[in-house]
């Protein structure tokens, strides 16, 4: 298999989902938005998820920043995560990559709904 290699400018923002616990884990999570909406207010934050969304199995956050956010802002989740994990990874057209192949982690890596990723990917496709 090929490593889907893309140019730079193919990555059109990124995202940074953040997982806790609904019942063990929202109150650190709702700390940590609050600070990175106090330091990075040009975010976007997503809605709340206690729920399955998507490709993601464990509840979480979304926080979508441009490319020329990335270095200052994934610097500051590395050391002010406050023990959450948190998945980065581009956005380009195909979201099974972007998650998977692309993405990396901050504390552990959780497990992702990979059927889902390549149906989003399938239908970017078309």
């Amino acid at each position: 298999m090929t490593f889907p290699n893309r140019p730079l400018e193919a990555i059109e923002h990124w995202h940074a989902h953040v997982y806790y616990d609904p019942e063990n884990t929202k109150e650190v999570a709702a700390g940590l938005r609050e600070k990175i909406v106090e330091e990075f207010p040009e975010t976007t934050m997503g809605r709340w998820h206690d729920e399955i969304v998507g490709p993601h199995l464990v509840s979480m956050y979304q926080v979508a920043f441009e490319v020329d956010q990335f270095d200052r802002l994934v610097q500051w989740l590395a050391v002010n995560r406050d023990g959450l994990n948190v998945l980065v990874h581009p956005h380009t057209d195909n979201a099974y990559n972007d998650h998977l192949v692309y993405g990396f982690w901050l504390g552990d890596k959780l497990p992702l709904n990979e059927e889902r990723l390549i149906r989003m990917a399938d239908r970017a496709s078309r």
